[in-house]
């Protein structure tokens, strides 16, 4: 079913607005022109346009826990606003989230310069009225995302903030060539890139190569997904994307290809690929999407060679930052040169995700308290053969 209603009338100007709802698969393909207009027009990054979510769509497992929630605004034929939202159900609650929010790192709306804020915010309490999801959890929020807008204005959506953070690592100086980035970095970072090149050619001829647009993908995807599995199942983790025979990501890369935004990189040694990284560029960023590495070269570190390489690569062909996405694994926070903090907001709609969010929040307070303790005990704790606490035991020296 898909919902058409009139807009609330804002005055004169906006009388021939309208919203509508998006839920079918159907009407998904139907707006595809529109949407892609729109997020050309603005400089949407891919992970929303309309290729990347319907890829998404088409591919994500359990789709029977999923119903797709997508907001538009139409002002005649011209698509004006996408708020691209989905229900999922997971822990028993059903949560209404971003669309593609799986394998996005940034999430946001698409609106064009002449939508009014006041539309956009009628169109969320639509989406929010048309119900089917006990809370919202909208997170990966960017400082400067348009739906910041929404939350910002005077009189605009009063949604609460939500504890939960994530940071992207980034790369950025005034670096005129790789070579010179290569040399502003530490003595030691460099003495450890050349002694894993050497560590590499132990095993045979070492190769660093971007894959040209018209090489197959497929061969490398199929490696990445190996060595994915391999690191998944080793770490008692499991994620549907790498799954050996899951069409996602091979459709996922073929929307960055079609884009002509694709960039892959990899590490070769004697033929063999031991470290791949899909990126992809795009507003003069190289975004690092995807990356793994053999374990069994890992004296070699062939991924920190290979990220070494391409963000030279980068800087070479004149890109004005390299971003490692979410994440806060030690690679990516060693080379980063700043970071952003993506924030979120979370609501209850029905009583259960009221409940839902009260047994989180006493959670939280009770880990708290916990941690607490746990450093105060720490502090006062004797020490063995002393009378005394830590905490009273003084250097009088």
């Amino acid at each position: 079913m898909n919902v058409h209603a009139p807009m609330v009338r804002l005055d004169d100007r906006f009388e021939d607005y309208r919203l509508e709802i998006v839920e079918s698969d159907a009407r998904l393909a139907e707006i595809g022109a529109a949407w892609n207009a729109l997020w050309r027009r603005g400089d949407g990054l891919i992970f929303q346009s309309h290729d990347w979510v319907a890829a998404w769509w088409r591919t994500v497992p359990n789709r029977d826990g999923r119903q797709l929630r997508i907001g538009l605004i139409w002002r005649g034929d011209e698509l004006m606003a996408i708020l691209p939202l989905a229900i999922q159900r997971r822990k028993g609650l059903r949560f209404l989230e971003w669309a593609a929010n799986d394998c996005s790192d940034y999430a946001d709306v698409l609106i064009h310069p002449r939508c009014p804020p006041a539309a956009l915010s009628q169109l969320w309490r639509q989406v929010v009225a048309a119900g089917g999801f006990d809370l919202y959890f909208l997170n990966r929020l960017r400082p400067d995302a348009k739906f910041r807008a929404l939350l910002d204005a005077p009189g605009g959506l009063s949604l609460p903030a939500n504890r939960r953070t994530e940071i992207c690592s980034q790369v950025a100086g005034d670096w005129a060539t790789g070579a010179q980035w290569f040399e502003a970095q530490s003595k030691k970072t460099r003495q450890n890139y050349r002694r894993g090149r050497k560590a590499l050619e132990e095993s045979g001829k070492v190769v660093f190569r971007l894959l040209p647009l018209d090489e197959p993908a497929g061969p490398v995807l199929a490696r990445l997904g190996e060595l994915k599995r391999q690191w998944l199942a080793g770490n008692g983790r499991v994620a549907p994307l790498f799954d050996a025979g899951a069409p996602a990501l091979p459709a996922l890369v073929e929307v960055l290809a079609k884009a002509g935004a694709l960039r892959i990189f990899v590490i070769e040694c004697a033929g063999t690929t031991v470290a791949i990284s899909v990126n992809f560029v795009q507003r003069g960023t190289l975004m690092a999407f995807l990356t793994s590495y053999d374990p069994s070269f890992e004296r070699g570190s062939p991924g920190m060679v290979l990220l070494m390489d391409y963000v030279q690569w980068s800087i070479d062909q004149g890109l004005e930052m390299v971003d490692f996405l979410c994440g806060e694994e030690p690679f990516k926070v060693r080379f980063a040169t700043q970071t952003l903090t993506l924030t979120s907001v979370m609501g209850p709609a029905t009583l259960k995700g009221r409940l839902a969010i009260l047994v989180d929040e006493i959670r939280l307070r009770s880990q708290s308290a916990l941690d607490r303790w746990r450093a105060w005990r720490a502090a006062n704790v004797k020490r063995p053969g002393s009378s005394q606490s830590t905490e009273l035991v003084r250097d009088d020296a």
